[in-house]
């Protein structure tokens, strides 16, 4: 298994600490949980949701499902899943589609080597996880067909510089599908404002590593003209995301980490106050103008 000493210098990932620890120690709720996808989980009945660990796990796939499928992804695709994780959105499109071309994008070393582990290529798929920086990739001019970051544009230094990367790495007709917790105006204005939503950012960073959510909807729409894309599509997930937050708390309560579930506490509430939107979003290629 990997070591902690093996995580990148100067990136804190105190999310993956945890995750990566309690793996290492073969604890089975967190495997089961958080062995493949590390992200949120979507129910199509959220108010169904029985709070079992076996259906976090399949409402995880079906979120990443529903992303790919905005992206318009299909078969012969040339596809990058940024900020891969574990490799669970190239795993499951490993087992739906056949002869892609799958990169994994990560700065984090340690996750790579699980994803390498847990994911073999299969129906002419050919898989590779690679080292680096989704804001410096390290990918040549319109190589891909198809750019995924499922729920980790938040972590990055900056979403506008990975959007310009985004656009260069794409081919003419090319697709961007994402998921993000995309803030609505007030609550934005709330946190420039007001000194006690720094506690509140304190409390999430500590756990979940650099978190931006000041990005509004309008935000992402002027993001993508300036960048030369055109959104395409726009879906608020929020409430079929909500059954997450009591799960991820039940993990870390049984670790231990008591800041790790007050700091998920704190999200779900925003969240369940509308603050805080679960959106995903594709986008596609403007056409230049002759």
């Amino acid at each position: 298994m990997t070591s902690p000493s093996t995580r990148p210098a100067n990136i804190p990932l105190p999310y993956f600490d945890i995750l990566l620890e309690q793996l290492n120690l073969g604890e089975a709720t967190v495997q089961q949980a958080f062995g493949r996808h590390v992200h949120w989980g979507y129910w199509t009945h959220p108010t169904q949701a029985d709070g079992s660990i076996e259906g976090f796990a399949i409402a995880a796939e079906h979120l990443c499902q529903r992303v790919y499928a905005a992206a318009g992804l299909k078969e012969n695709d040339r596809v990058l899943d940024a900020g891969c994780g574990f490799g669970g959105t190239i795993a499951s499109l490993n087992e739906q589609f056949q002869n892609l071309h799958l990169t994994g994008l990560n700065i984090d070393p340690r996750q790579l080597n699980r994803a390498r582990q847990e994911v073999k290529p299969m129906s002419n798929n050919q898989i590779v996880f690679v080292e680096g920086d989704a804001c410096q990739m390290p990918f040549p001019d319109a190589s891909m067909d198809v750019v995924l970051a499922v729920e980790c544009i938040f972590h990055f230094p900056s979403r506008a510089t990975f959007f310009q990367e985004a656009r260069r790495v794409l081919r003419p007709d090319g697709r961007l599908g994402i998921c993000d917790f995309v803030s609505v105006p007030i609550f934005r204005m709330l946190q420039q404002a007001f000194a006690q939503f720094e506690s509140f950012t304190a409390l999430v960073d500590g756990t979940y590593g650099r978190v931006d959510s000041c990005f509004t909807l309008s935000d992402y729409k002027t993001l993508a003209q300036k960048t030369g894309f055109s959104l395409t599509f726009q879906e608020d997930i929020t409430r079929n995301t909500l059954p997450t937050y009591p799960i991820v708390r039940q993990v870390f309560d049984r670790v231990g980490n008591s800041q790790a579930v007050q700091a998920t506490a704190a999200v779900e509430r925003i969240s369940q106050l509308g603050l805080l939107r679960y959106q995903i979003l594709s986008f596609a290629i403007q056409e230049e103008r002759k």
